[in-house]
C-alpha cells in the first residue's frame, strides 16, 4: 500500500502545479488531481499543461493515483443530458490516460438527479424533507444509469484504464450492497469502488466489514473520519471509525493500492473555491495531513503492512 493525499483541500481550483510540490514536501508519494467541470478538463488540462504536470510528478517521484471529475447528469431523466455526461466521462478518460493517472473517478449520482437534503444538516433540522416528483419511476431511472455505466466501462476498456465509483449518502452507490448490485449488472473488470470511509460510515456501514464485502472490487480509497452521523471528513483518529480494523481488513483482502487521505472538514482547508470567497489553505492543513499520515503509518507498522515508497 501507499499513503497519498487529495489535492482539493489544499487548493480547491486549478492551477495545481505548486500544490503538487507542497504535497510532496509533506512526505506523500501519491496524490489525486481533480477537474470540477468538463470545461476545466478541456481548458486547464491541455496537452501542454499535461506535459508540464507529468514532468512535475516525475521529478517529485509522485504517483497520480486518480484523476477525478464527476459528470452531473449521469442519472438524469433526459437522454440528451445522459449522453452529454458520457462525453464528459470520455474526456475524463482521455485526459486520465494522457496524464498517467492510475484510475479515473466520479461520485455516484443522486437518483433522477433530484435535490436531496444535505446530510450535514441532519443534526440541525427537525425533518429532512425533499420534493419527489409524482410517478417517479425509480426502476427506469436505475436502468438508465446502468446503461450509462455500461458505456463508461466500455470507454475505459478501450483506453486501458480503470474507473472507481465513489459512494455517497443517498446516492445510487451509497454502501457496499448497492455497489455490488451494480457490478453484478455490469460484468466489467474496469469498474470498482473508491472506498470512502466518511461516506460509507454514515450510510450505515461498518467500514471494516464493508472491506470484506467488497474485497477485490476496492480499487482505491479515501480515508477520513467522522462520528457516523454526517459525512464530515475529519482526520483519522478524531472520530469513531476503527482504523486498525479497516487496515487489517484491507490487508486481509489483498488490497495494495493507495490510502488517499481526504480532509475536507479540518482546520486550514482552502475555502476560496469551495465556498466562494474565503481563506486559502494554511499551514494548519499541512499539520493535519502530516498527523493523519503519522497516525495511519503507526497502525500499518503495528499490523505488518509494508508501505511502498
Amino acid at each position: 500500500m501507499k499513503i497519498g493525499a487529495s489535492v482539493w483541500p489544499f487548493k480547491w481550483q486549478a492551477p495545481y502545479e505548486d500544490t503538487i510540490k507542497r504535497i510532496s514536501d509533506l512526505g506523500f508519494n501519491a496524490m489525486e488531481l481533480i477537474a470540477w467541470s468538463r470545461s476545466v478538463l478541456n481548458d486547464y488540462y491541455t496537452d501542454e499543461k499535461i506535459e508540464e504536470i507529468r514532468g512535475i510528478l516525475d521529478r517529485e517521484e509522485m504517483e497520480l493515483s486518480q484523476l477525478v471529475s464527476t459528470p452531473e447528469k449521469m442519472a438524469s431523466p433526459d437522454e440528451k443530458e445522459r449522453r452529454e455526461s458520457i462525453e464528459h466521462f470520455r474526456d475524463l478518460v482521455e485526459v486520465g490516460v494522457e496524464i498517467g493517472a492510475t484510475y479515473v473517478n466520479t461520485v455516484s449520482p443522486y437518483p433522477l438527479n433530484l435535490d436531496y437534503p444535505d446530510i450535514k444538516d441532519r443534526p440541525l433540522v427537525q425533518e429532512q424533507k425533499m420534493d419527489i416528483p409524482a410517478g417517479f419511476d425509480w426502476k427506469k431511472n436505475w436502468n438508465d444509469y446502468i446503461e450509462v455505466l455500461r458505456e463508461c466501462a466500455s470507454i475505459c476498456e478501450d483506453h486501458g484504464i480503470k474507473y472507481t465509483i465513489e459512494p455517497h449518502p443517498y446516492r445510487y452507490v451509497r454502501n457496499s450492497a448497492s455497489m455490488l448490485r451494480i457490478l453484478d449488472h455490469l460484468d466489467s473488470e474496469a469498474i470498482g469502488m473508491n472506498f470512502d470511509t466518511s461516506h460509507l460510515y454514515p450510510s450505515g456501514e461498518l467500514p471494516q466489514m464493508a472491506v470484506y464485502e467488497l474485497g477485490e472490487n476496492i480499487f482505491h480509497t479515501h480515508l477520513s473520519d467522522n462520528n457516523g452521523y454526517t459525512n464530515a471528513h475529519w482526520r483519522p483518529g478524531k472520530g469513531k471509525i476503527d482504523w486498525k480494523g479497516v487496515l487489517l481488513a484491507l490487508k486481509d483482502v489483498g488490497f495494495d493500492g493507495v490510502l488517499s487521505i481526504e480532509l475536507e472538514d479540518v482546520p486550514g482547508i482552502d475555502k476560496s473555491g469551495r465556498f466562494g470567497e474565503g481563506d486559502k489553505s494554511t499551514k494548519e492543513l499541512d499539520r493535519e495531513y502530516v498527523k493523519a499520515k503519522e497516525y495511519l503509518t503507526n497502525i500499518t507498522d503495528e499490523i505488518g503492512i509494508e508501505l511502498r515508497k
